[in-house]
């Protein structure tokens, strides 16, 4: 079980890092993906940036953190940015995009990151990181 949350953990950072690039480089044609048309032009069109880097930022965060060997910080990162799809999710619903994408998209991903935090937050240490002798000064 500790490989298969290793390995959705580093696709779950990957991912958002993926995407941010996406709406970095081609705001407009990753944008038809997310659920709301039409999206903003002009200045208003600066709204990829920022989800773009929104995204890359919690990927940069997540593989970071996990790449330290805080397998349980990285659980309550997980956690904690559970909250950016379901807050798109509920975008899409209230911006009257199409349900399929609210909830297969963001919803699926939100239940996906959940899922990972509680895999991540009820690891135990492996069994060599327990026997460690512990050293006693005197």
């Amino acid at each position: 079980m500790r490989r298969f949350t290793t390995v959705l953990t580093i696709l779950l950072g990957i991912f958002p890092l993926t995407f941010g690039t996406q709406f970095l480089l081609a705001g407009h044609s990753a944008a038809a993906n997310f659920g709301i048309d039409p999206w903003p032009t002009g200045t208003a069109a600066g709204y990829f940036a920022v989800k773009g880097i929104r995204d890359i930022v919690l990927g940069l965060n997540l593989l970071t953190l996990f790449a330290l060997g805080q397998r349980r910080a990285t659980g309550v990162l997980m956690a904690i940015t559970s909250l950016v799809p379901i807050v798109d999710m509920i975008t899409v619903f209230t911006h009257d995009g199409p349900a399929a994408t609210a909830l297969g998209v963001h919803g699926l991903t939100a239940a996906v990151v959940l899922l990972d935090a509680f895999l991540l937050l009820r690891e135990r240490k492996p069994a060599a990181d327990l026997a460690q002798p512990v050293a006693v000064h005197s």
